[in-house]
């Protein structure tokens, strides 16, 4: 038997409604900040993401799908949206037409790693992209907006987690204080952490091995930031005080990819341990330039779907009957009837269906509750002798007659 591939799930219908409501939160949060979409291929030249991530990282070395296809070109699907975003912002010279730009993004990423709970080989993120300004409160308000969707998601007991990478000089001075200060551990590293040493530090702070990880979590090398770089990130601070968000500053927060600069932050939920960010983000001021396009100042941030998805299981969101009404037909000879008025209901916006497979009453009542329908109609009986159905309200588990020529009003009132 065909089954999906490894690292990948089908989302059924009944998860997909939970996938709908975080969609359709998203893009009411991101509205309310002036945030527009942007939806960019899966699929871009390898050497973009080499370029931007970082030829050192664990994406681009061991989890990114690269192929060729067949005009020879070296292709990979994509791993994240930042990159691809700013390709496309470049390309199509978007900071000209509108200065600073603000866009989100939703959709599917992929990445060759070993599937486990909330993470998948195809995953999915949604997140921010706010282009052309290195203003500080730029960074709060981003922070700001991650912390808005996750309450508008009724998700709690997240921590916000700040750093600082200063600007480029600072990150040399950042790496070389953190080789000086895992140097005397350097034995103890795994193999390809030791390659990390040599090639950019502050990848070791990504290692899943337990050994690593215990090592860098005792590593406390403060971070060295030129004055204008402190100045962004104590104006970032103050910001974030002004709108009492409590947060945390965290030396340890780097992030994993080589174009970030300035403000870095991550957001952790405890529920689903303290190991796992739910959302990630931070400036690339570099990026943009590195990549071809003018210097410009940039910042964002990324939640993995998947994540959310654990994270508000067990909340008290709900997301409402799938249906407004069912009918239900008693009398198979009254099919047409029904079918009509289910033509009527849909062309006053309301959700309904109908049984099309000939089940008794008790199935068709069975299936309409299963739908989680608001109202069975059912066609039958004595009452469709007088022109009249049987209206069963499924919330209040009463039921009356009505006019056949009265149920739209009554079902949309």
């Amino acid at each position: 038997m065909l089954k999906a591939l490894r690292g990948t799930k089908d989302i059924l219908p009944d998860e997909a409604r939970m996938w709908q409501h975080i969609e359709a939160s998203s893009r009411y949060i991101f509205s309310i900040y002036g945030y527009n979409e942007i939806r960019t291929p899966v699929i871009e030249e390898a050497s973009l993401f080499i370029r931007s991530i970082g030829d050192a990282t664990d994406i681009v070395q061991k989890e990114m799908y690269v192929f060729l296809d067949r005009g020879g070109r070296k292709i990979a699907l994509r791993p994240e949206a930042t990159a691809s975003v700013v390709r496309s912002y470049i390309e199509n010279s978007i900071g000209s037409k509108e200065g600073l730009s603000k866009l989100f993004y939703i959709g599917p990423m992929f990445r060759s790693e070993r599937p486990q709970k909330g993470r998948q080989r195809q995953f999915h993120q949604l997140g921010v992209e706010a282009i052309g300004s290195d203003d500080p409160l730029l960074d709060a308000e981003i922070i700001l907006l991650a912390s808005g969707l996750l309450k508008k998601l009724n998700i709690h007991n997240f921590k916000i987690k700040i750093n600082s990478l200063g600007c480029k000089k600072d990150k040399e001075a950042i790496l070389e204080d953190h080789r000086k200060a895992i140097k005397p551990h350097l034995k103890s590293l795994c193999d390809e952490c030791k390659e990390r040493y040599k090639k950019n530090v502050l990848r070791i702070f990504d290692c899943k091995n337990p050994e690593c990880q215990k090592i860098v979590a005792n590593i406390d090398a403060s971070n060295s930031l030129c004055k204008d770089c402190e100045d962004h990130f104590k104006r970032v601070k103050s910001a974030l005080d002004g709108l009492k968000l409590t947060y945390e500053v965290d030396s340890r927060i780097v992030r994993g990819l080589d174009y970030y600069t300035k403000t870095v932050f991550e957001i952790v939920q405890e529920d689903l341990g303290a190991k796992d960010a739910i959302c990630a983000g931070g400036r690339y001021n570099d990026l943009i330039q590195d990549m071809g396009g003018k210097p410009t100042p940039a910042t964002g941030f990324a939640f993995g779907m998947e994540r959310l998805i654990l994270a508000i299981k067990d909340s008290d969101i709900k997301s409402g009957p799938s249906l407004n009404a069912f009918i239900a037909i008693v009398d198979k000879d009254k099919f047409k009837q029904g079918f009509a008025l289910l033509s009527s209901l849909r062309n006053k916006g309301i959700s309904c269906d109908i049984d099309y497979e000939g089940k008794s009453l008790k199935a068709q009542m069975k299936k309409a509750e299963r739908l989680g329908a608001r109202f069975v109609i059912v066609f039958g009986g004595d009452e469709l002798k007088q022109g009249k159905v049987a209206l069963r309200d499924m919330a209040k588990r009463e039921q009356r007659e009505v006019g056949i020529g009265e149920v739209v009003t009554e079902v949309t009132r």
